[in-house]
């Protein structure tokens, strides 16, 4: 973790893919550029933008105003506010809508919303006269650090989370951090858990940042800045190795796992949002891991203080609600996206930014341990 301090000018990562590089372009204010920034890297583009009702209210006056600046005519698509807006029939209302605006394959559809709207639009932008190219504004943290770079999109089934979707990478991330000062406290903290997730992961020395620095993130100090932009060169760096994760772009998915099934337990509703259970399956992923000797106990801990400390849940008891069963929670894992001919993967740590990916994990082992979770 070598970058220093930013602020002042805006930060630029690039995603390195080649023939299909983009910016993430990360600071405070860039809300009223978005549209020269547009005109100057598809000139002539008409725009579609696709946001949640919340949104709409909080930043689109000042999106549509900087299109208009930059002379490019917009279209609208709003749909409800929330994860229930990851389903077919709003997918199909945002394909229909977007077609109806007459979209085509020279124009732009922007991502203005956090990670839901950015999963939605840009699946919606990959099927659209078979691929539309899309430009990703996320107003969340966790949509500036995670899902608005890297080209997932999806939307959820009956059966769990992000199961039906595409690969279609954007053109373009504006990361304006400003938007991120009129966020809900709650949704500011769950955005964290994938800020600290980098530091899992790979960087023990980021983690360690973190623990000191984490409430100037809150604050809106320039340490915010720079713990987006680390976490987007991480992911970047990962994502240029592996665009379609067949490879150690599953790392990113630490916590995921377990994450993902306590989503689909709670029903994708705001009892557990993803960035929570995103915290809470990083200390079941290290806490599995030193139940199976492969950490230390202390670093398992370590994880829970933290994200304790940064007001997030830890435990399943943290959930609102009855919690779920183990077998409930291992028939959700098993329909995870890293699950190989019904073999199960998780992604697991020797320590403190030294995750792994852990393929043909016994399932008697993790119903064990989660029962003793539950209990």
């Amino acid at each position: 973790m070598t970058a220093p301090l930013r602020s002042g000018d805006p930060i630029t990562v690039d995603v390195a893919l080649a023939g299909r590089a983009y910016d993430i372009v990360i600071g405070r204010g860039l809300l009223s550029g978005l549209g020269q920034r547009v005109a100057a890297l598809r000139p002539g583009a008409r725009v579609a933008i696709v946001t949640d009702e919340v949104v709409a209210k909080q930043h689109l006056p000042a999106a549509r105003e900087s299109f208009a600046h930059a002379g490019i005519a917009t279209g609208l698509v709003v749909v409800p506010a929330g994860e229930a807006s990851k389903s077919y029939p709003v997918f199909e209302r945002v394909c229909e809508d977007l077609i109806g605006a007459r979209i085509e394959r020279g124009d732009l559809v922007v991502a203005l919303g956090g990670g839901v709207i950015g999963d939605l639009a840009g699946f919606a932008a990959s099927a659209v006269r078979r691929g539309v190219d899309y430009v990703q504004v996320p107003t969340t943290l966790l949509a500036q650090v995670d899902s608005s770079v890297g080209g997932k999109t999806g939307i959820n089934s009956r059966h769990g989370k992000n199961l039906v979707g595409a690969f279609h990478q954007p053109i373009l991330v504006v990361a304006d951090t400003a938007l991120l000062d009129t966020l809900p406290p709650r949704i500011l903290r769950a955005g964290y858990a994938e800020v600290a997730k980098y530091g899992l992961i790979g960087d023990s020395e980021f983690f360690a940042w973190l623990e000191e620095n984490c409430s100037d993130i809150f604050a809106g100090a320039p340490a915010r800045e720079h713990a987006i932009a680390v976490s987007c060169r991480m992911k970047a760096q990962v994502v240029a190795r592996d665009e379609r994760e067949t490879g150690d772009r599953a790392l990113l998915n630490l916590g995921h796992t377990f994450g993902h099934a306590l989503e689909a337990a709670a029903g994708f509703s705001d009892r557990l949002y993803h960035g929570e259970a995103v915290a809470i399956g990083m200390v079941l992923a290290f806490g599995f891991s030193a139940s199976l000797g492969l950490c230390t106990q202390a670093d398992a801990e370590r994880v829970a203080q933290h994200l304790a400390a940064a007001g997030l849940p830890t435990r399943i008891a943290d959930i609102q609600g009855e919690p779920p069963t183990a077998d409930r929670l291992l028939d959700l894992i098993a329909q995870d996206k890293k699950v190989k001919r019904g073999r199960l993967t998780f992604i697991l740590a020797r320590g403190i930014g030294q995750s792994f990916i852990a393929p043909d994990i016994d399932a008697a082992d993790v119903r064990q341990f989660l029962t003793g979770q539950i209990d």
